[in-house]
C-alpha cells in the first residue's frame, strides 16, 4: 500500500510559529536556566529548532518511549524505551513533545518526571489534537492545534518515513 502527503502547515508557518513560542518561553523562564526534556524520536527536530530560539541558558537531555508501534493509533501502552541521562531534581524543566494526541503517553510521562522533583515543570508541544484526548492534559506552550487526521513531517513519522519533511502533512492513502 501507497499513501500521499498533503501539506497541512507550510514550512515558514511552522518556523515562524516556533520563533514565537521561544520568544514567550523565553519571558516566562527570564533569570533562569531552563532544562529541556525532548522525547524521541520525533520531538528531537522542534527541541532544536526551539533551543536554536531560546534567549535563556538551556541544558538538554532525551527520553524516548513508544506508544504507537507501526500503526496510526496509539496502543496506549507507554514504554519507555530510554531514560534522562541526568537527574532533574531542583530544575526547571520543560518537556517537549512534537504531538499531544491520546493524552496518555503525555500523562504518563509528567507523572514521571514530576517524581523526580523538578523545581518545574511545564509541558510544550508543536502541534496538538485535543479532539482526540482520553486523558486530560496541561499543554502549556501549543505550536498549533490541528485536526484528527494522521500528520507527519517536522520530526513527525508515518512508520519511521516523512520525518524530514520541513513542513506538517497529513498522511492519505493511494486508492
Amino acid at each position: 500500500m501507497s499513501e500521499r502527503v498533503r501539506t497541512l502547515i507550510k514550512e515558514e508557518e511552522v518556523e515562524r510559529r516556533i520563533c514565537e513560542m521561544a520568544r514567550e518561553i523565553s519571558a516566562y523562564y527570564q533569570g533562569k536556566e531552563l532544562h529541556l526534556v525532548s522525547v524521541l524520536k520525533g520531538g528531537v527536530f522542534f527541541t532544536c529548532e526551539l533551543a536554536k530560539r531560546l534567549s535563556v541558558p538551556v541544558s538538554m537531555d532525551f527520553m524516548s518511549v513508544s506508544s504507537y508501534g507501526g500503526g496510526t493509533k496509539s496502543s496506549g501502552v507507554v514504554k519507555v524505551i530510554k531514560d534522562l541521562d541526568e537527574a532533574i531534581e531542583g530544575k526547571h524543566v520543560l518537556l517537549v513533545e512534537d504531538i499531544v494526541d491520546s493524552g496518555r503517553t503525555l500523562s504518563y510521562l509528567l507523572g514521571n518526571l514530576k517524581s523526580r522533583k523538578p523545581e518545574s515543570l511545564r509541558l510544550c508541544t508543536l502541534l496538538d489534537k485535543p479532539e482526540r484526548r482520553v486523558v486530560d492534559v496541561q499543554v502549556d506552550y501549543t505550536g498549533f492545534e490541528i485536526p484528527d487526521e494522521f500528520v507527519v513531517g517536522y520530526g513527525l513519522d508515518y512508520d519511521q518515513r516523512y520525518r524530514n519533511l520541513p513542513y506538517i502533512g497529513i498522511v492519505k492513502p493511494d486508492r
